[in-house]
């Protein structure tokens, strides 16, 4: 994802609603780009985010690429874990599953527009992973995370 807003080597606390949750980047690595290198949490109820894709209330994939499926699957991450009580700033840790990374690197941007315009400029710390396939035959991309909430 593009830009994260942090200085390389800055500690930053989230915004509102994720008080508690330090984004540690040291100046001696690359500076990270639409990631945290690591997030510190305060004691807090953590919640584990089940694996969402581009399913509709349906049950169907939507979104012909990967752009649009990561947008899906990230607006269902983030209403599972507002029903959980958690904001984007309180996403700690995310994983992201990718069936095709090189397309994801080569949208970037767009995926980090789509990011910054749902979950805002907090980053948590994040890992993206090739898979073969994933559940969901025809998904492009899933997203699972852990956030805390105090």
């Amino acid at each position: 994802m593009a830009g994260a807003e942090a200085e390389p080597g800055a500690k930053t606390k989230a915004g509102a609603g994720g008080g508690g949750l330090e984004r540690v980047n040291p100046a001696h690595l690359a500076p990270p780009t639409g990631f945290s290198h690591a997030v510190r949490a305060a004691p807090g109820t953590l919640v584990f985010l089940a694996g969402q894709t581009a399913l509709d209330g349906s049950g169907r994939i939507v979104g012909d690429g990967i752009v649009e499926q990561f947008e899906r699957a990230l607006t269902n991450l983030l209403d599972v874990a507002a029903a959980s009580g958690a904001g984007p700033s309180d996403l700690a840790k995310l994983t992201v599953f990718a069936v095709d990374v090189a397309d994801y690197r080569l949208h970037a941007r767009e995926i980090g527009r789509v990011w910054k315009r749902l979950a805002g400029s907090d980053y948590p710390a994040m890992a993206v992973i090739g898979a073969t396939r994933l559940w969901d035959e025809t998904a492009l991309v899933e997203i699972e995370g852990i956030a805390v909430v105090r």
